[in-house]
Order: C-alpha cells, then sequence, then structure tokens
C-alpha cells in the first residue's frame, strides 16, 4: 500500500523515498530530539542542518543606536540598540555609517546615534556584534553601505559576467542606486547573485526596482526613527534557513510535517523562491523522521568518527582554542600503502572536511592532520582541492597554508552556535 503525502495540488507515493539518493536534494522542516529543525538532505544523508531556535537570533536586525563609548586600543566602540542592550561594533565596519543625529565625517564619536546591524548574536558572556555597513538583498542583487562598487557572482561563466556588466552600464544601475539622495556620496554598492544569470532583462530590472523600493525606504525611517528604533527586524527562523544555510540550487523541495511551518513556508516561497516547491506530510503511521531515518543521519553528523569510502576515516575534536580534525588510513594499512594511495584518501578526506565543516558549523581556527606525504607537489594539490571544495561554503572559508609539520591550517568565520551546541 502507497502512502499518500498532500500540498494543494501536489501528491507523491513511497517513490520519493527513491528520491533520497538523488544529488538535488530535499530540504526538511522536522522534530528531531525534541527540537524543530531544518535538514539538508542529498545523496541520502545530511549535509546541512540548523535547529530553528524559538527565542528567535537577532542576526540581520537593523536598529539605530548610541556610541557609549569608544576604546582606541581594541579599535572598536560599543553600542547601545536598545535599553542597556550594549553591542561591540570593530571601527573597521565603520566605513560608510550612517549618522542620525549628525552629518558624516568619517569619525565615530561617543554620543553618536547611527545605523548597526546585528551581524552576530550574543552568546554566553560576549555581547551580540553589530556593522554599521548596512546591507539587504534579494535573491538578485544584494546591496552594501560602505562598501562602493560592483560585485559578481564567482559562479558567473565569464560570458555571463561581461553580459551582466553590459547590462549594468546600459542601464545606469550604480547611478541609479546612489541618485536617491540617500547619501551625500556615492557610499552604496551591490552585488550581483547568481540567480540573475537565470533571468530577462525585465525580470532583473524588477528585481533591482524592488530592492531599491526597500532599500530607500530603509534609509528615510531611519532618518526620522529616534534612538533605539528597530528599523528592520531580524528574519524569522525559517526565513533565515532559507537565506542563511543553504542555496536555493541545492534543492528542489521543501517538505514538513508542521501544519503551521507548512502555511508560511507556501506564502514565503510563492513570493521569494517561485521555482521551488512545499509539500506536507501526514501520514502519521509513519512519520517523516522514521522515512529519512534523522535520528541515525543526525547521531552520525554528530560523531567524532567520519568513515571515508576509502576505509580511511576522520577524527573531528574541538577544543577550546581550535578544531584538531585527523586524517587516518584506517582499514588501509600505512607501510603498505603507496604514495598514490595515501594521496587519494587524503583527497577525499579533504573533500568531506569541507563537508564538515558547514554541517557541523566549525568556525575559528581549524588544523587538519592528513596523512604525510613525501610529495610537495601532491601537498600543493591537495591544498588547491580543499580550496575549491570550501568554495560554496556560506560561512567565509579561508585554507591558509600547510605548516613546516605538515599541518593544514583552516580559518573559518562563526555565524552561529556548532551543531552539537544547538543540541545540547
Amino acid at each position: 500500500m502507497s502512502r499518500m503525502i498532500t500540498s494543494g495540488h501536489h501528491s507523491f507515493t513511497e517513490d520519493d523515498k527513491q528520491l533520497r539518493n538523488t544529488q538535488a536534494g530535499k530540504l526538511l522542516f522536522s522534530e528531531v530530539r525534541s527540537k524543530l529543525c531544518a535538514l539538508l538532505i542529498q545523496s541520502d544523508r545530511i549535509t546541512a542542518a540548523q535547529v530553528l531556535d524559538e527565542a528567535n537570533s537577532k542576526i540581520g536586525a537593523i536598529y539605530v543606536g548610541k556610541v557609549k563609548n569608544v576604546v582606541k586600543n581594541i579599535d572598536a566602540c560599543f553600542v547601545e540598540i536598545a535599553d542597556s542592550e550594549i553591542c561591540f561594533l570593530p571601527m573597521k565596519e565603520t566605513k560608510g555609517a550612517f549618522l542620525v543625529n549628525r552629518t558624516s565625517d568619517g569619525r565615530i564619536l561617543e554620543g553618536d546615534e547611527l545605523l548597526v546591524q546585528i551581524t552576530k548574536d550574543a552568546y554566553r558572556t560576549k555581547q551580540a556584534m553589530v556593522t554599521a555597513q548596512i546591507s539587504i538583498s534579494n535573491e538578485v542583487f544584494a546591496f552594501s553601505l560602505g562598501k562602493p562598487g560592483i560585485g559578481y557572482s564567482n559562479k558567473f561563466s565569464k560570458t555571463q559576467k561581461e553580459q551582466l556588466k553590459q547590462f549594468v552600464k546600459e542601464h545606469g544601475l550604480p547611478e541609479k542606486l546612489n541618485e536617491e539622495n540617500c547619501f551625500a556620496e556615492k557610499t552604496v554598492g551591490m552585488v550581483i547573485r547568481t540567480k540573475a544569470g537565470e533571468l530577462s532583462e525585465e525580470q532583473l530590472l524588477k528585481s533591482f526596482q524592488n530592492i531599491l523600493t526597500d532599500w530607500v525606504g530603509l534609509i528615510q525611517k531611519a532618518s526620522h526613527s529616534v534612538c533605539f528604533s528597530c528599523i528592520k527586524k531580524a528574519a524569522s527562523p525559517f526565513e533565515a534557513v532559507l537565506q542563511q544555510l543553504v542555496y536555493p540550487n541545492e534543492y528542489m523541495e521543501i517538505l514538513t510535517d508542521d501544519k503551521i511551518l507548512y502555511e508560511q513556508l507556501k506564502a514565503y516561497v510563492s513570493v521569494h523562491l517561485t521555482d521551488k516547491t512545499v509539500r506536507l506530510y501526514e501520514d502519521e503511521t509513519f512519520s517523516l523522521k522514521k522515512l529519512y531515518s534523522l535520528d541515525t543521519k543526525l547521531n552520525t553528523a554528530l560523531d567524532a568518527r567520519i568513515w571515508l569510502k576509502s576505509g580511511g576515516y576522520l577524527i573531528i575534536e574541538p577544543t577550546e582554542a581550535m578544531t584538531v580534525i585527523d586524517v587516518n588510513s584506517g582499514k588501509y594499512e600505512t607501510k603498505k600503502a603507496n604514495q598514490e594511495a595515501i594521496y587519494k584518501i587524503n583527497c577525499e578526506a579533504a573533500e568531506e572536511i569541507a563537508l564538515q565543516l558547514r554541517l557541523r558549523n566549525l568556525s575559528g581556527i581549524i588544523i587538519v592532520d592528513f596523512i604525510n606525504m613525501d610529495s610537495e607537489e601532491k601537498q600543493e594539490e591537495l591544498l588547491e582541492l580543499l580550496r575549491k571544495a570550501v568554495h560554496g561554503d556560506k560561512q567565509k572559508t579561508v585554507v591558509v597554508d600547510m605548516t613546516p609539520l605538515g599541518l593544514m591550517e583552516i580559518t573559518r568565520k562563526k555565524g552561529n552556535k556548532t551543531l552539537r551546541e544547538q543540541f545540547l
């Protein structure tokens, strides 16, 4: 007997199980370990995950804050965004700051009222972090204050990039962006995102006008708001997942067994992700969690040991100062394995490490101890392979270099709690 899952005009059966192994992927919203989670499933494994925090992250929210004090020796200042809610603002993040209470002269002084956006939530004893380089985005464009110029997605082909440059020039987009009298100088820049490569000129212009309208409205609202006003609220937990955790091309559909969330997702997708479908799983006799073996997959995602297809394995050990990843030959006997076999194990490990950094949301300094290789050329090839593997990570990840001891250094920007911390 087939199990039917309905969603408006859509339905599907147990054949869905066969789709779990495709590269296209599914984005699931379901309860696991008593927490509502978003899980990206690709090739029958979890490749990205996040708990939908009921407390709601404030990342992305925009406030009119007041500078409480400037600390020159750490090149930063502290900004109050609400009564007794103090945030940390690095001075390098104040270029092009929009001051509400006075004309900008390039300085940030105690008592200044300025627009700030939360980039990192408060955690334990650490205060939230903010930037004065405000940004907003849609599927096609991202606008940023204090970062003039035009950037293009790295995923564009050379031809696509040239065509988009011509489009930008013909339609005078930079001029339109800066002619709205929001700022005295051209301090607003934009990035053209991958989605632009799929759209017609008419669609691009419509998308540009939509975000420009939002941008001008935001600045005008800020100009007439009192200190501590919230100009733009943070995205809801599920919106944050769709905007910050996954890329649209990583999944074909969204699937949930939560009826309330289903309605919210359907409304959002109908406006912002029109090429996606949202489906509601309603079989109470065989849960979505069981259908995709989510408990088992999550246990694997949190395990310190990760097996590789070659028979080798990784050990991932987070510490206070850094995360250490050890690559082991496993079922291979290192003494018998030739250099080519070791290189192949290391290459497989590099691909898996890139996935694990994102899945576990590891950040800060990461040290990887690959299996020793004699060839410096192979070491360089391994470095380049890992750099390419982390290229698609939404969080900035830098593969630094190989140390004289043969350890690879990686840094990754922190954007949220680690996966393990989310399930504590």
